[in-house]
């Protein structure tokens, strides 16, 4: 149980507040390659600001307050040039870092627009998201997991939540949720909906460990039946610090992305890779992208999937969990150690340090622990997750199933004629 002032330490992100200033120390994805085909700009909102995302004639990416510092009016109806952004309004024009270069009006007046400078970030593509930091200098290297940089088909699905980021990221350290919310709750539906629910959820836990790691914490759990050798236990997946997690299965690896628009909004992404052994695939320039539903016209909840079960559980606990009411058990202590976590990193920023998962070299691509026998449940654990999952909303979730399979056949055949 938390104090109503720790509650609100944790959960506020804007400029100025602790949690802020941490969070402002890392790169997010906030648009796709394609949003910026038909429009070279588009207004986004991150930690609390108002913001205007670019891309100029020659394919550079910038990130600038929307609102322009002369009368305020939004940068996103401005004109974009190779060096920066110019305002429609009366033509001021700002530098990528956000210094006025020019004021058509004030031509005679160059002290003024000297002392003129924008708030601005930097931004730049990865794995076809636009990324951007809006930190203080230097910023820290963008980092390219593995998901985002190795080859195979990727699906992205997104949605906008109407809640805090942090209650999405407990529930990244809550391994026993899956056998209830997933599992029981999931056959409830089944039974009284008329399908067939995923078996691969319902293993009861038996224990669940979290190790820290350098760039987050390391979940680890051992299913009935399981021993210390199997994927869930040896391995594990990753919790990534501050906003994301790393979960895969067989040949299906995917990054949870939960970027904290403000207080009570989060742009939640699902961003899977799929790359089957024996499988063969198109080099994707761009992933297939689209909306999730997580709720009906009539307001209730879709909780007939997986990730659909996730929000229930996110948005149903409010904009903002009320932590001064909460109980927490033994079975609570991942939730407890991210807490933890968070206090001794805001801590780390106010010394002047580093926070965790910092990259300051420069590398092709970083390799993250996961698990690959999810649930001990082999290829199966493949299909029942893009058909019971987020994916089955995808627009080619038929070409995905045909792909996994197919490479499934394609093994057995070379390990029956090897």
């Amino acid at each position: 149980m938390l104090t109503v002032e720790q509650n609100e330490e944790l959960t506020s992100v804007g400029p100025g507040t602790r949690m802020g200033e941490l969070l402002r120390r890392y790169w997010y994805p906030l648009a796709f390659e394609q949003d910026f085909d038909a429009r070279p700009a588009k207004s986004v909102r991150l930690l609390g600001e108002d913001w205007t995302l670019y891309k100029t004639p020659s394919g550079k990416y910038g990130i600038i307050g929307e609102h322009c510092p002369h009368r305020r009016a939004s940068l996103t109806y401005g004109v974009v040039h190779d060096d920066g952004i110019r305002c429609g309004y009366h033509g001021w024009r700002f530098a990528f870092d956000g210094q006025c270069l020019e004021q058509p009006a004030e031509d005679d007046n160059t002290n003024f627009r000297n002392r003129v400078r924008a708030k601005a970030g930097q931004a730049q593509t990865l794995g076809g998201m636009v990324w951007v930091y809006v930190g203080p200098a230097p910023a820290p290297e963008l980092p390219r997991f593995d998901v985002y940089v190795l080859d195979g088909v990727r699906d992205v699905g997104y949605t906008t939540l109407p809640c805090n980021w942090l209650q999405i990221m407990e529930n990244s350290v809550d391994p026993h949720h899956v056998e209830w919310l997933h599992g029981y709750y999931f056959e409830f539906l089944g039974k009284t909906s008329g399908f067939d629910a995923p078996k691969s959820f319902q293993k009861k836990h038996m224990k669940v460990a979290f190790d820290e790691f350098e760039f987050g914490i390391i979940k680890r759990r051992m299913l009935e039946g399981h021993t210390d050798q199997d994927d869930d236990w040896k391995i594990g997946h990753p919790m990534m610090f501050p906003y994301g997690m790393r979960v895969g299965g067989q040949w299906i690896d995917q990054m949870q992305i939960r970027v904290p628009i403000d207080d009570t909004h989060t742009w939640k992404v699902f961003y899977t890779l799929h790359h089957p052994e024996g499988g063969t695939w198109e080099h994707q320039d761009r992933p297939v992208v689209y909306e999730f539903p997580w709720r009906r016209d009539d307001g209730t909840l879709i909780t007939d999937y997986v990730e659909g079960q996730d929000v229930m559980a996110w948005v149903s606990q409010g904009e903002i969990v009320d932590r001064s009411q909460e109980h927490l058990g033994r079975s609570d202590a991942g939730v407890a150690m991210l807490r933890k976590m968070f206090k001794e990193n805001m801590s780390r920023v106010e010394n002047g340090q580093d926070p965790l998962g910092t990259v300051r070299t420069p590398h092709e691509v970083i390799e993250l622990p996961c698990e690959k026998d999810k649930f001990g449940a082999g290829t199966a654990f493949t299909d029942q997750w893009i058909t019971g999952g987020s994916m089955r909303y995808a627009p080619i979730r038929d070409e995905l199933l045909a792909l996994h399979r197919d490479a499934a056949a394609a093994r057995e055949k070379a390990a029956t004629s090897g």
